[in-house]
């Protein structure tokens, strides 16, 4: 048995969990979220526990099992908890800031860039407008609009500047030998 698969998912009170027809229905206090499943896992629920059974040992069946489990769990604590991901900016003059719902980034390029947020995706900018946050109840858009930010100027590899992920660490390469030893022939 897949260890993931085999764990039962938590089922707060306040979330209601519908499996019918390969779809999983999850309804909590900040939302609804839809997933179609494979029709073949088992669902059983009781005393606040969802367990899920694979019909056979066979390996696509395993590998579906704990796939299964966790995009359940994460479905739960989304409706619940919500999820953020957190981006920092980095740069003389870079900058972010809501316009409504939209974010505008200005990032180094000629023209602002203009992002907006899908369904159930919001954006949070701190003060310094340096700092941005991601905010919604499916983990999956959260992250990939994450990574779409992230994406409209990613961290330059010799100074740093750029878009990262809050806590990202970067490897700096060195600048040019010559100029840091301040070399060169002497006149």
């Amino acid at each position: 048995m897949s260890r993931i698969g085999r764990m039962p998912v938590e089922v707060p009170p306040q979330v209601s969990v519908k499996v019918a027809d390969g779809e999983v229905t999850v309804k909590g206090p900040k939302g609804e979220l839809r997933r179609q499943i494979s029709p073949e896992m088992g669902f059983s629920q009781e005393d606040g526990r969802l367990s899920i059974s694979r019909p056979s040992d066979a390996k696509p069946h395993r590998a579906l099992h704990g796939l299964t489990r966790s995009l359940v769990a994460n479905m739960v604590e989304g409706v619940t908890k919500g999820y953020e991901r957190g981006l920092e900016i980095s740069g003389v003059g870079y900058r972010a800031e809501k316009d409504g719902e939209s974010l505008v980034l200005r990032v180094g390029f000629s023209h602002p860039v203009i992002i907006k947020p899908r369904p159930g995706i919001n954006f949070d900018v701190d003060a310094k407008n340096t700092s941005i946050k991601v905010i919604g109840i499916d983990k999956e858009m959260v992250g990939q609009t994450a990574a779409e930010i992230r994406r409209v100027r990613p961290p330059d590899a010799y100074k740093g500047k750029g878009i990262r992920y809050a806590g990202e660490h970067i490897k700096l390469k060195p600048g040019k030998a010559g100029k840091a030893v301040g070399g060169g022939k002497a006149k």
